[in-house]
């Protein structure tokens, strides 16, 4: 059985998340059996529909078109991060959206977009009904019942609420666990009650930081009166690996994949560069072979200028 991995940051992440792809094609035997990548998520700066996560910056289309042309060589599939919970009527026909919606469009169904909003939802599934729906984490769904209904639901993945994460007896009841996508490391603390808050402010944020944009063209500094402040949402990995909702890799390779989980997604698309591939070194390379695949990896980063480690 195929153990399908979904990375973070096909633009911001996109030299580190090709790096990976070539040391697994140079040194397959130093990780995991049966790992696949599956697909690369994030959105292309800076779209309004994005959630999460909020992340500024512009891209330009020939880039867009290249990020993606390169992805779907790979038969890799490209998902947009559409899940900001307040879109509106109004913000259907944002330009640059449909645009990436319009570019990454394909017959065979490669790529995907993950939703929230069902407004939003609803109007990809008309205009662009050859894209792979994703229900997300960030709908928060804490009750089994309502977990199972959404997994009855006509989406190709349910992203978990990690909450879930490790227990094991509602795991084990779940139905489609094909279809079940397990967060393997978010960094925020178990039942965190501010979570649905924090999403919200990124939504109003991402769509303020847009409609700035949209006004003066990047031309003025973007500030947003407004602030929320969390702790968590960049700690590193080994300060997660205590909290309950943490899988190691022996669960992941283990009793996870054993009840018949394979999808399996790691966060971090505003993460440290460095400890996105540390991520990447915990949850695909076997123990024995990290030394080596993480120097390897250091090294490459570093004369492709992504990292610069000069005074």
């Amino acid at each position: 059985m195929a153990i399908r991995f979904h990375l973070p940051g096909f633009t911001r992440n996109y030299h580190l998340n090709m790096l990976l792809l070539k040391l697994k094609e140079a040194y397959p035997d130093a990780f995991y059996p049966d790992v696949e990548i599956a697909s690369f998520y994030g959105e292309f700066p800076s779209s309004l529909w994005n959630g999460g996560r909020c992340l500024g910056g512009v891209t330009n289309e020939p880039i867009m078109k290249q990020i993606i042309d390169s992805i779907n060589e790979k038969g890799i599939s490209l998902r947009y991060t559409f899940t900001n919970p307040l879109i509106n009527q109004s913000h259907l026909q944002d330009r640059h959206c449909n645009l990436c919606l319009r570019l990454a469009n394909r017959e065979d169904r490669l790529n995907g977009v993950i939703v929230v909003s069902p407004i939003l939802e609803k109007h990809i599934r008309k205009h662009y009904p050859n894209y792979r729906i994703i229900s997300s984490t960030c709908k928060q769904i804490t009750e089994v019942d309502a977990l199972c209904a959404e997994l009855e639901q006509d989406y190709d993945l349910v992203v978990l609420d990690y909450n879930w994460n490790n227990q094991w007896d509602v795991l084990e009841q779940l139905p489609n666990k094909d279809r079940v996508e397990i967060l393997v490391n978010a960094v925020c603390p178990p039942g965190c009650q501010r979570r649905r808050a924090h999403y919200q402010y990124l939504g109003r944020t991402q769509i303020k930081y847009c409609e700035h944009l949209q006004r003066y063209g990047g031309a003025a500094p973007f500030h947003n009166s407004e602030s929320f402040l969390c702790p968590h949402i960049n700690q590193q990995l080994y300060a997660t690996c205590g909290f309950s909702t943490h899988v190691t890799p022996e669960d992941l390779y283990g009793r996870y994949t054993e009840m018949g989980f394979c999808n399996f997604k790691i966060e971090g698309r505003s993460s440290d560069l460095l400890n996105v591939m540390e991520t990447y070194m915990y949850y695909l390379v076997k123990p024995e072979c990290r030394d080596e695949i993480r120097l390897i990896y250091l090294l490459s980063l570093q004369q492709s200028k992504v990292i610069d480690v000069t005074y």
